[in-house]
């Protein structure tokens, strides 16, 4: 068995409205599922991902009405990174970003790729990732329908950054349970922090890594909007993911199970230091009960609560997502 990569991250919004304009008109990815909390039916689910929402490239919000300031610190998805193709994009975003009043702080270097932090209306913590040098897992293809050009999109998922405490327990479950394997360092732009640990799977590349960043000292994060709820990892399909959750139970980490989320199967667990992975698998994908020239346009329900539409869409404040 072997992880693929990063399957999706999800992240907390507290306005859907707000979040889909950003994400669709500034960052021109696609919505391609407007769905629900399976687990919260009372709340919105929305993907953004690239053109038909291949695993690896998607970018998930659940709406949490309220929700407060993410207070940042440990025990945390601390960044996420978006793919874009070459450094060339970069300057394109650079401007963009500066037409828009996007917080960001330049072109600068992370691991040898060039790269841009910068932060969404809700201080979520983001990352451009340039793919000039990328030799691993390949990204996936910007909608052509997007605001931007195709050339200059976002093809995916980058690295996931994760703060913790203690690296020994986590270094543990990434490479001897989950297979991952020790890549490299760089160095932290936070004075007095140990350099930042990359961990990759699979194909390795910008698509299959996480950066595990150690603040022993640093408070436990305090989430809300912008702040990241899960991140996913990428498993082949349904007859895997039953021997990774065997292989989860055997190492005797508490865990979800096999869950049903019908566009993908899903396990989920916590590793020591509290950061949530789900395992996903590859398929069926999101074109199971929506046309590819349609995603994203009506809300979505799995068969098991379609019978439950009338009562969801109540509950719900009406999102237009066919401008």
């Amino acid at each position: 068995m072997e992880l693929k990569g990063l399957h999706h991250v999800s992240a907390i919004t507290a306005n859907a409205k707000k979040n889909y304009d950003f994400y669709t008109k500034v960052m021109g990815m696609r919505l391609v599922k407007k769905s629900v909390n399976q687990d919260d039916t009372s709340m919105y689910h929305l993907f953004y991902a690239d053109e038909i929402g291949r695993p690896g490239t998607d970018l998930t919000f659940f709406e949490i009405l309220g929700a407060g300031h993410t207070y940042p610190g440990n025990n945390s998805i601390s960044a996420t990174s978006l793919r874009v193709p070459d450094d060339d994009a970069l300057d394109y975003w650079l401007d963009r970003f500066n037409e828009f009043d996007v917080e960001n702080g330049g072109i600068t270097e992370q691991y040898g790729r060039k790269v841009i932090h910068f932060k969404d209306h809700e201080e979520q913590r983001l990352v451009l990732v340039s793919d000039q040098t990328n030799e691993g897992v390949a990204g996936g293809n910007p909608w052509a329908h997007s605001v931007v050009p195709e050339d200059k999109g976002i093809t995916g998922l980058g690295p996931v950054k994760i703060t913790i405490p203690d690296l020994a327990p986590t270094e543990r479950i990434l490479t001897e349970v989950l297979g991952f394997r020790r890549a490299g360092e760089y160095a932290s732009d936070v004075t007095g922090v140990s350099p930042i640990q990359v961990y990759a799977t699979g194909e390795g590349g910008t698509g299959a890594e996480l950066h595990v960043e150690v603040r022993p000292n640093l408070p436990k994060e305090r989430p809300g909007r912008g702040s990241v709820h899960h991140v996913a990892l990428r498993v082949a399909d349904m007859e895997e993911l039953k021997q990774w959750k065997n292989l989860i139970t055997k190492e005797r980490l508490p865990n979800s199970g096999v869950v049903d989320r019908y566009y993908f199967q899903s396990l989920y667990f916590r590793e020591p230091n509290g950061i949530l992975i789900e395992l996903a698998t590859d398929g069926p994908g999101f074109a199971t009960d929506e046309d590819v020239e349609h995603l994203g346009e009506r809300i979505a329900l799995p068969p098991f609560l379609e019978a439950q539409r009338e009562e969801i869409e109540a509950k719900l404040k009406p999102l237009d997502t066919k401008e």
